[in-house]
Parts: structure tokens; C-alpha cells; sequence
């Protein structure tokens, strides 16, 4: 005699008509009574409900064979056509109407509400908004699917698993992703599949979405004076790992890292700052912040205006007090300081210096404290000194771009990027990136890091949003650097830093490695045309669009 499980039907509903016994299907009919005693409830024939399905609703209808299987959540206003399916674990909420033959893949998530979001009391108590979802004829939702309130899909769509729907599916459409993005229309019969780099990117992405909560957790140390991050595990606290950790949280599961609340995430980071000069110093080795004088341009602390202004930014809050050692610079002492910058020696290091300053003028002005007037004098100072004949500044070294490039990327990062201004000379900018680009010591095979590649790709991604100068050199450039990256990932842990497998920290996979190429991964395939595949798109430090609009009036 084989084996039947008690919870067979519960959990495979289809079998339910054809093999229940005479008992089963009374006492199923008994249950679907029960329900249909409460006002607005219609159920048709041929229907399962599995007693272990959460059935609450103010209005609720389900057509002629169709079914609900266990631990379903439904509740408010849902309407079910005939044929219709819902499988394990599958919450539908809302207003609600779902055509005929719609097959719902198990865990999946109909959520035809939303809260509001004003900032002057907890979401909590925030009234809700309802659009209602409309969902037509013949769809197959995939498992693990989101569709967002307000949403329409169309008749015989597909929904692949993962997808998350913030926006309407015409009819025949196939989506997926997140958000989730028309891949192809279902009625092409024998069509190609997704391009290979496409696939690619797509089975990355989902695979560093479910590694992303053990990465992050290998690198938290509870017993370090009430939990810290490190860069990997056995090295000292940084505050800059704390702000890779949320980096990561919030771009592969949409949420702050799990080690502490998003309020103690918060409170951890604002503590952290200096309210005399706005800036935030390191971590001691017994995980206390260094309470040594702070200036600005000199240490971590420079950095830090990106890190933990945008780690904040990232959990919907902001710095405590303005960044002082910024704000305190008028336009001349601000020009001054330009020209003594170490353009011939450290271009980098000149970048980095101003990278942080436009970073910290970003934080002041976006709550109404900044002088508009230095920023605008950085701009002018900027656009007069650009060199003609590379697009950049600085001097490149005898027989090495490295500085005059890298100093590139990290100057137009928190200046011409983060405030949406056109760049100078983009075409002679490609001609100078692409020149560095195949040097052997920098990008041959297992001799990347992520600091050089970051720093060719985003200036490359920046000039093409005003010109295809040298076009095909550059996607071939990325596609040879992304085939590359995309094969370093080590699972549970990320990526490393730097390619070569010398033993180093750096080559160890950590939180920094892993932050930064998985931007650099995006710009490549962004460059490529095919970044949606990855599911993810880089909202901190290294976000592609414009962070604030520096207004010339």
C-alpha cells in the first residue's frame, strides 16, 4: 500500500475532483458552504478550497473549476475567473479581478494597495491608496512573481518567475525582472531566445540576490563593540563596510541590512558624525570612531561624504548637521584651493579631493544649506581648465594615462554626473579612456581591480550619453571587461577587489569588491544595451542618474 499524504490535495488541488473519495468532496462542499455564508461570496462548480487557505474577504468570487491551495492569503475585493489557479503561498490582496484560465505560480504576490509615504508621520498611520489590479485571460503568473497596485496585464501574458510588475503588460507580452521588462511576444512561435549575454545577466543577477543576505552577514562581527561591519571576515571595522552593506542590502533585496534595524542602521551612521565639521571619522581597532582631529581632504574622512551620505540617503534619511568644512568655503578660497591641487603628481588624488567636495556641496544644498556660489565656481573653474586635447585634467605621467583617467572618473562622479551637466571634449575624453583602456598593466587578464575598471567604464558611459564617438570600440571594450567580471563571483561570499589571485586582502571577495563591481558589471552591460537583464540598477554611490539639479537661477 503506497504512502498518501494527508495534505495531497492541500497542496496539489488539481487532483482533488478526479481521486477524492466521497468524504473528501462532502466535506469539501460542507467547507465551501461555510464560506459562501458570508455576503458577497460566490463559488462555482468544480472549485477546491483548501482549508488551509486564509479566506477573509468583503467581496470574493471564483469561477467553475478553478482552485485556491494551501496557506493562500486572500482578503478584500478578489475576483476569480473559471479555470483559474492559485498555488501555495500566493497572497492576494486588494481590489482584485483575475480573468479565466490564469495559472499563479506558488509564493507569488497580488498586492492592490499601497501606503502612503509622507514624511511628517510613521507609514504606519498613513492612510492607505487602492488602484486595483487587473489581470485578463489566459496569463501564467510565474512563482515568486510581485505585481504592484495599479497595475493592468493583459490577456495571455506571461509573468516569468521572479518578475516584479510595477506597470502595465499589453496583452501577448512576455515579461521579467525587476522591474520586470518585455522580453518578447508570446504569439512569435520559434522565436530566438534571449541573446546569450542577456541570459548571462539575467542568471547572474538572480544569483547574487539569493547570495546577497550570506555575503552580507559573513562580514558582520556581533561582538564588536555592539556589531560591526569589516571589508571580510577577520579584518578591522571600516565605516565605509557598514555603508557597502547597506549599498548592497538596498540593491539586491530592497531593504536594510538585516544585522541591525533600519533605524539602528540610521542612528549608527548620524552618530558617527562630527557636528563641529560635518565629517565622519574611522573606526579605531577596538571598533571605537577615532577621535583625533578631522579635516577635510585628509584621511577616510574624505570619503566618507560619499560613503555615509549616500548609505543615509539609501535609508531615507540624511546627515544630522551640514558638512561644515564644506560649507564654510567661499567661492575664492574654493577657486584657490583648485589651482593647489596636486594636478601634475596625484590627478587622482585631485579628483578624489573634488569628487568629495561636490559630494558634500550635494549634501548642504539638498537641505537648503549650501551657498550656491562656490558649486557654481567650481563649474567655471572646472570648465576652464579641462584640457582641449584629452577632455580631462591633469597632465598624464610618461608612458601611463592612469592618473589622468582615474582623476576623470572620480572628479565627474561628484561634479558633471552628480549634478547632470554635460561633460567637456566627450569625444577626445573617449579617444584619452580608450588609449588607457588596453594597457596590459591595468586590464590584461587577472590584472583588474575594480578601481581601474569602475574608472575607464563610467567615463566611457558618461561621454556616450553625448556622443558615439568610437562606438564599436568601446562595446567591444565592455564586452571583453564583463565577460571577464562576470566570472569572478564566488558564491556566499562576492567578489574581490582586485583579479589577481595573490593573496592579498584584495583579492579576497569582501563588501568593497563586491559594491563596486557589481556597478561596474551595470555600466558594461548598460553600455552593451542590456542592463535590465541583471535586475538591479545602482541607486547609491555610483547611481547613474543625476543626484541633485544645481539651478542657475
Amino acid at each position: 500500500m503506497s504512502y498518501s499524504s494527508p495534505l495531497k490535495f492541500d497542496y496539489s488541488p488539481w487532483l482533488f475532483w478526479p481521486s477524492a473519495s466521497e468524504e473528501e468532496q462532502r466535506r469539501q462542499l460542507q467547507h465551501q458552504g461555510e464560506l459562501k455564508e458570508t455576503p458577497g461570496v460566490s463559488i462555482g462548480e468544480q472549485v477546491f478550497l483548501s482549508p488551509h487557505a486564509n479566506i477573509d474577504p468583503v467581496e470574493f468570487h471564483i469561477g467553475d473549476n478553478s482552485y485556491v491551495a494551501a496557506h493562500a492569503y486572500i482578503t478584500d475585493h478578489v475576483h476569480l475567473g473559471a479555470n483559474t489557479t492559485v498555488n501555495p503561498f500566493t497572497v492576494i490582496r486588494g481590489k482584485v479581478r483575475i480573468g479565466d484560465a490564469v495559472r499563479i505560480g506558488a509564493h507569488t504576490s497580488i498586492i492592490a494597495f499601497n501606503h502612503s509615504m509622507h514624511p511628517d508621520e510613521p507609514v504606519y498611520r498613513q492612510k492607505l491608496t487602492v488602484k486595483g489590479i487587473t489581470i485578463g485571460d489566459d496569463v501564467w503568473i510565474g512563482s515568486n512573481v510581485t505585481v504592484l497596485d495599479g497595475v493592468t496585464v493583459g490577456s495571455h501574458a506571461v509573468l516569468a518567475a521572479g518578475a516584479i510588475v510595477t506597470r502595465d503588460v499589453a496583452d501577448w507580452s512576455i515579461v521579467g525582472g525587476n522591474p520586470a521588462r518585455h522580453l518578447r511576444d508570446r504569439r512569435e512561435v520559434g522565436a530566438a531566445k534571449p541573446a546569450p549575454l542577456a541570459a548571462r545577466l539575467a542568471d547572474f543577477g538572480a544569483m547574487v540576490r539569493q547570495d546577497a543576505p550570506a555575503l552580507i552577514a559573513r562580514c558582520w562581527d556581533p561582538a564588536r563593540n555592539g556589531g560591526l561591519y569589516a571589508d571580510s571576515p577577520g579584518a578591522a571595522p571600516t565605516v565605509r563596510a557598514h555603508c557597502d552593506a547597506v549599498e548592497l542590502a538596498e540593491l539586491l533585496l530592497g531593504t536594510a541590512p538585516a544585522q541591525l534595524t533600519h533605524a539602528g542602521h540610521v542612528a549608527r551612521l548620524q552618530s558617527l558624525q562630527d557636528p563641529v565639521t560635518g565629517l565622519v571619522p574611522e573606526y579605531c581597532a577596538d571598533g571605537t570612531p577615532d577621535a583625533g582631529p578631522l579635516a577635510f581632504g585628509t584621511g577616510a574622512a574624505t570619503y566618507h561624504v560619499l560613503s555615509v551620505g549616500y548609505a543615509l540617503d539609501l535609508l531615507g534619511s540624511r546627515f544630522a548637521h551640514p558638512i561644515h568644512a564644506v560649507a564654510q568655503m567661499d567661492a575664492p578660497g574654493l577657486v584657490d584651493a583648485l589651482a593647489k591641487l596636486p594636478w601634475q603628481k596625484n590627478a587622482w588624488g585631485a579628483g578624489a579631493w573634488i569628487d568629495a567636495w561636490g559630494t558634500a556641496s550635494h549634501w548642504n544644498l539638498a537641505r537648503g544649506t549650501g551657498d550656491r556660489s562656490p558649486a557654481n565656481a567650481l563649474f567655471g573653474w572646472l570648465l576652464g581648465n579641462a584640457s582641449p586635447s584629452t577632455g580631462a585634467w591633469g597632465d598624464p605621467a610618461e608612458g601611463s594615462l592612469l592618473q589622468t583617467v582615474n582623476g576623470f572618473y572620480r572628479l565627474t562622479r561628484g561634479t558633471f554626473a552628480q549634478f547632470g551637466l554635460p561633460i567637456p571634449y566627450p569625444g577626445k575624453l573617449v579617444d584619452t579612456v580608450l588609449g588607457h583602456s588596453g594597457d596590459p598593466r591595468h586590464f590584461a587578464p587577472g590584472r583588474q581591480n575594480a578601481c581601474n575598471v569602475l574608472d575607464v567604464a563610467h567615463p566611457l558611459w558618461l561621454a556616450g550619453q553625448q556622443t558615439g564617438h568610437r562606438r564599436q570600440e568601446v562595446l567591444a571594450w565592455a564586452r571583453e571587461q564583463l565577460d571577464a567580471a562576470l566570472g569572478h563571483w564566488v558564491p556566499g561570499e562576492g567578489m574581490p577587489f582586485s583579479f589577481a589571485a595573490d593573496g592579498t586582502a584584495e583579492s579576497l571577495p569582501g563588501l568593497q569588491g563586491t559594491e563596486m563591481w557589481l556597478a561596474i558589471i551595470w555600466y558594461l552591460a548598460d553600455l552593451l544595451g542590456e542592463s535590465e537583464a541583471l535586475g538591479y540598477r545602482p541607486r547609491g554611490v555610483h547611481r547613474p542618474e543625476a543626484a541633485f539639479k544645481l539651478a542657475t537661477g
